[in-house]
Order: C-alpha cells, then structure tokens, then sequence
C-alpha cells in the first residue's frame, strides 16, 4: 500500500477543518483524471443523501450516507462535488457529479479544476 502525499492530505484537513467547498483541485487516480471542488466529507455524505432521498427507486440508500460519521485522524479520501470525470475534451457528466476517491489512489495532482469551452 503507498504511503499518502502529506501535502494533499494537508489540502484535505483543511477542507475538512474549514469546511469550505470553494478548493478546485484536478487529480489522477487509477488512470482517470478527476476535476472540481473538494467538500469536508459531511457536507458531501449530506449532499449525497439529499440526491438519493429524491429518487424513488433509490431513497433506501440515502440513510447509510448520514448514518455514519467520520473517523477521528487525517482524512483518507477527497469529497468532490460540482466534478467531472475528463475524457478527451468532455467533461463527464456535464453538470457535474460527487466523487469520492481514496488519497492513497492519487498518483498526480493539481490545484484548480479544468474547464472546456466549444469555441
């Protein structure tokens, strides 16, 4: 198992602590490069939840998401909202999704979100 990148676990402390939703942040992970804003981890599980309350086949789910709570120490994932998924030049999906991905899984990693234009 790799050991976590100290400087994007920082990153992601001070998310959790700040619970500010306005850090852009792009990574790698598993080949993908993932795009968009990190959320403290309860504001994405609440946000989450929100979303799966609102679908009939789906509103079963959205209990496991507020059920638990956070495990005291260093985060171990990042919380993407408002994120996309880059694949050539589209963005999936185009609004935007919630992502939850593994530090230990970030092989690279940027400040700021990417952004396509049709111009």
């Amino acid at each position: 198992m790799s050991k976590p990148d100290e400087l994007l676990v920082d990153v992601a402390t001070l998310v959790e602590s700040e619970h500010s939703n306005q850090m852009s942040l792009t990574v790698v992970a598993g080949g993908a490069v993932i795009t968009g804003r990190l959320a403290p981890e309860a504001v994405w599980r609440q946000r989450v939840s929100e979303v799966l309350a609102d679908s009939p086949r789906l509103s079963d789910f959205s209990a496991v998401f507020t059920a638990t709570t956070r495990e005291v120490g260093p985060p171990t994932h990042l919380h993407f909202h408002v994120a996309r998924i880059l694949q050539g030049t589209v963005g999936i999906p185009e609004t935007g999704g919630m992502y939850r991905v593994a530090i230990n899984d970030v092989s690279a990693w940027t400040m700021g979100d990417f952004s396509y234009s049709d111009d």
